[in-house]
């Protein structure tokens, strides 16, 4: 069992930055793949972020790419998402997910994940 508490999210002006993080709790965090999806009013869930288990490998959708960092500290059971030049399209909720069946790499479909964050506020303004 993994439960996932994110903190970070806010109101900030575009082109601003903010840092998510997502503390995770039980044995498994330390092999489990981790995401950062998100959520906008009337539209699906989508992908965002992920990393592997290790740390070693990272995915990012296009309209994020070199904007957005995900990393792990797995002695801190910690993921964080580091998001800098933020648009008002990057307006959603933010959600931590934990795949910990995945042993490499990671998916950017969320029904593969088997944990989820109560999720996190973000608002960028014009």
């Amino acid at each position: 069992q993994v439960q996932l508490v994110e903190s970070g999210g806010g109101l900030v002006q575009a082109g601003g930055s903010l840092r998510f993080s997502c503390v995770a709790s039980g044995r498994t965090f330390s092999s489990a793949a981790m995401g950062w999806f998100r959520q906008a009013p009337g539209k699906e869930r989508e992908f965002v972020a992920a990393i592997s288990w290790s740390g070693g490998r990272t995915y990012y959708a296009d309209s994020v790419k070199g904007r957005f960092t995900i990393s792990r500290d797995n002695a801190k059971n910690t993921v964080h998402l580091q998001m800098n030049s933020l648009k008002p399209e990057d307006t959603a909720v933010y959600y931590c997910a934990a795949d910990p069946s995945r042993k490499s790499g990671a998916t950017r479909t969320p029904h593969d994940y088997d944990y989820w964050g109560q999720g996190t506020q973000v608002t960028v303004s014009p």
